[in-house]
This record gives structure tokens, sequence and C-alpha cells, in this order.
């Protein structure tokens, strides 16, 4: 099988982002992951901040005033941003051979035969450490807490758009635990699937 494309999903915290961005430094090619907001922005008409705020959390209702308006608009607005992230994260493919971290990539690109998916994930213990290394130490903040909550809004906004189970591995050709393969062997394996023709 020859891949152009390679999705990547992830837990919080277990470096999906880095794998993703290492493995398209490594191969020579473009990496879309926070560039998609900018994408998906410019491809809406809504501010980056809204894409921000709306674009994987579905169940946070904060623009508007009253339940009512909260109901309403965010149901609207979290269409019309996945409308256009769909359209977005299609004409990436189009456009070339790419790294897509996140943004339900694979389950968007799902009827192309040339894309290689994979969901990167780890313990509890190495997520939770990696998340203070990475970002930083948030007063009153519990790294496990705040593992969960990402998490947990990744899940939903997958499931709600994808109507698929988020990380189950029949959805995806490849799972690893980066914890206990470590991120730079995650990208080796990764560039040399990438170029088995």
């Amino acid at each position: 099988m020859s891949y152009k494309i390679i999705t990547i999903s992830r837990q919080f915290g277990s470096g999906g982002r880095t794998v993703g961005k290492e493995l398209a430094d490594q191969l020579g090619l473009p990496c879309y992951d926070q560039e998609l907001i900018s994408m998906m922005a410019e491809e809406s008409g809504f501010s980056e901040e809204h894409v921000r705020e709306l674009g994987d959390t579905p169940f946070r209702n904060r623009l508007f005033s009253t339940r009512a308006e909260r109901a309403l608009n965010s149901s609207y607005l979290q269409s019309a941003l996945w409308n256009a992230q769909e359209k977005v994260i299609l004409e990436l493919a189009e456009q070339g051979p790419c790294v897509i971290v996140g943004r339900c990539a694979d389950r968007i690109l799902k009827d192309r035969d040339d894309v290689l998916r994979v969901f990167i994930h780890a313990d509890e213990e190495f997520r939770a450490h990696r998340i203070v290394e990475v970002y930083g130490e948030l007063e009153g903040a519990d790294p496990y807490d705040r593992m969960l909550e990402k998490d947990k809004l990744r899940e939903g906004y997958y499931e709600r758009y994808t109507r698929t189970q988020w990380g189950d591995a029949r959805n995806f050709h490849l799972t690893l635990n980066s914890g206990e393969l470590g991120l730079d062997f995650c990208v080796k394996l990764l560039e040399g699937l990438y170029k088995t023709e």
C-alpha cells in the first residue's frame, strides 16, 4: 500500500502532535495542526477565537447570554464550523501529501485509499507527566483533571460528528502506545510505513 496522507488522532498528553510534526519534518511534508484553525476561520468567516472556542468543544456555549440563545446559536455555529473543517481537510488532501493532526481527519478522509490513519495513546501517568513538562503547571490545576477533561471534549466532539467511537482501534490502521514505544520510535515506524510501496 502506498500512502500519501497521514492522519494522527491522539489522547491529550500522548505526544501525538509532536509525533506528527517530527514525522512531517522527516518526510519533508507539510503538517497541519493549529494551522487548521486559521484556515477554518477564513473558510467560515468566524474569528480564530471563535473557532478555537467552538472548534472541539461542542458542549460549551459561552458566546451568548441566554440559555435559548446558547442552544440555538451554538448548534448553528457548530454545524457551520464542522462544514468549514470538512471542506478545508478535503481540500488539503487534494493539494498533496501531508500530515494532519486531529480534527477528525481520519473520518473525513475515510473513503480515500491513500490515507494512513493512526491513533496515539499512552497510560495516564506518562500523559500527566508530559502535560506538565510541555504545558507547564497551572495553579490549582491537576494534570490528571486536565487530561481527562480534554479527552472527554475530544471524545464528545469526535462522536457527535463522526457517529464513531473515539479511539476505537477498528477505525485505524495503527494504534501506538507512545509511553511504551517512545515518541522517536513512533516517528521512525510511521516514516517506514509511509515509504513502503
